[in-house]
């Protein structure tokens, strides 16, 4: 009876420590290297999330412990064992690059840890072949929101022949790839791809290399990137329409920039002018707490926090039991937010609205100004799921360059 009662009373015990114990968010940013400006807004995100509720979701303390992964994959993938293994998080939120997070794919399969991706999503992932139910994105990837630009070049803007430019990294490759395929659907013709490295220091030899009887050129840039292509460009007088991906003129980099970017459109799942009071909220709260204008690196990790804080209302707050735990971040669908509506599909990514913007100097300042909006747009855009899955990757290499010129 006696040892029973000991049971009974360890039980209790463990019972209670469990429940105090925090739900420990592991976070994948960048610290140092050329996309550490976005880091920095990524934990602004979801630093601001967690002091709006006092660190706490469904009764539950929550931890923050932050990993440098300096926008190197490998490094990436040591931060995650770390934060996995030494650190015990229940989740991991980040990385900030796709080459990272398909870098962590394998490890996040075999430690069975829940990764939320919050901006650096893949096509040919495993969350997208359904091998892993590890891997839950709540934001598009990288072709999703070039999509709709490739369409409203080729339909709004009336660009029929373009250029392409891009970093030469996962995330500049697919996101080319995207605009590429819709818009010579809506038929454009890319006659030209150039792809400098990541750490260029110079983009002269590669403006030089543009061809100048085009209507429009792609830019898919990041992190500092963008700031020294635009400055360039303008300086060569180049005068094609500039598309860019979300990272080309993002809130971040654009208060750095002067009229190089005027006049410039770029597409992305977030745009700071939504009218809508929860995004009014979060601009004025980021401005008020950082004295900078949000962008998307900033709103994706905020509503990566929506999206753990909706997880834990639905396991009420028992993290511990992993398969519902894992289930419910498949399960969670955001109506509110600064983003705008979000759900999962069947392979764990998003369907959600895409934002057309275009950069205007209003009151001395230059700003994003949407001009379009694509709504319920998911990684397949308009074609099949089956059939697109089953074909040929996006890459550096395809889709090919079918209508160059010498």
């Amino acid at each position: 009876m006696a040892v029973r009662f000991v049971a009974i009373l360890a039980a209790l015990f463990f019972s209670s420590v469990q429940a105090q114990e925090a739900l420990r968010i592991g976070f994948l940013t960048v610290r140092t290297g050329p996309l550490a400006a976005g880091g920095k807004q990524m934990e602004d995100g979801i630093n601001l999330f967690l002091k709006e509720r006092n660190n706490m979701l469904s009764g539950r303390k929550v931890e923050v412990i932050f990993a440098d992964t300096a926008g190197q994959p490998a490094q990436a993938r040591t931060k995650a064992q770390e934060l996995v293994e030494r650190e015990k998080v229940h989740v991991l939120v980040g990385p900030l690059a796709t080459f990272e997070a398909l870098a962590l794919d394998s490890y996040v399969l075999d430690a069975k840890v829940p990764l939320l991706p919050p901006m650096s999503a893949a096509q040919n992932d495993l969350a997208q072949q359904k091998k892993s139910d590890y891997v839950i994105h709540t934001y598009g990837t990288a072709a999703q929101a070039m999509y709709p630009l490739g369409d409203y070049a080729a339909t709004k803007l009336g660009v029929k022949r373009l250029a392409m430019i891009a970093d030469d990294f996962t995330y500049g490759h697919e996101g080319a790839a995207g605009f590429q395929k819709a818009f010579e659907d809506a038929g454009g013709k890319v006659i030209q791809k150039l792809w400098p490295p990541l750490n260029a220091t110079d983009y002269g030899s590669f403006i030089g290399q543009l061809k100048t009887n085009v209507d429009g050129v792609y830019a898919g840039f990041a992190g500092s990137n963008p700031l020294r292509f635009l400055r360039a460009y303008r300086e060569y007088g180049l005068k094609p329409i500039v598309t860019g991906n979300p990272t080309l003129v993002d809130e971040g980099i654009l208060k750095n920039m002067g009229d190089e970017a005027i006049g410039v459109y770029s597409a992305s799942w977030y745009t700071v002018d939504r009218a809508d009071p929860d995004n009014q909220r979060f601009v004025e709260a980021i401005k008020r707490e950082y004295k900078v204008t949000p962008g998307f690196y900033t709103a994706a990790t905020y509503t990566s926090g929506l999206w753990l804080e909706e997880a834990m209302k639905l396991v009420k707050g028992r993290f511990e039991d992993k398969a519902a735990w894992v289930k419910a971040l498949h399960d969670v669908k955001l109506d509110h937010g600064p983003m705008g509506p979000l759900r999962l599909d069947e392979y764990g990514k998003p369907i959600l609205n895409v934002y057309i913007r275009k950069v205007e100097r209003k009151n001395g300042e230059l700003v994003n100004t949407t001009v379009a909006t694509y709504q319920n747009v998911s990684q397949f855009w308009k074609y099949d799921a089956k059939q697109f899955i089953a074909g040929p990757q996006y890459s550096r290499d395809y889709p090919s360059v079918r209508f160059a010129e010498p």
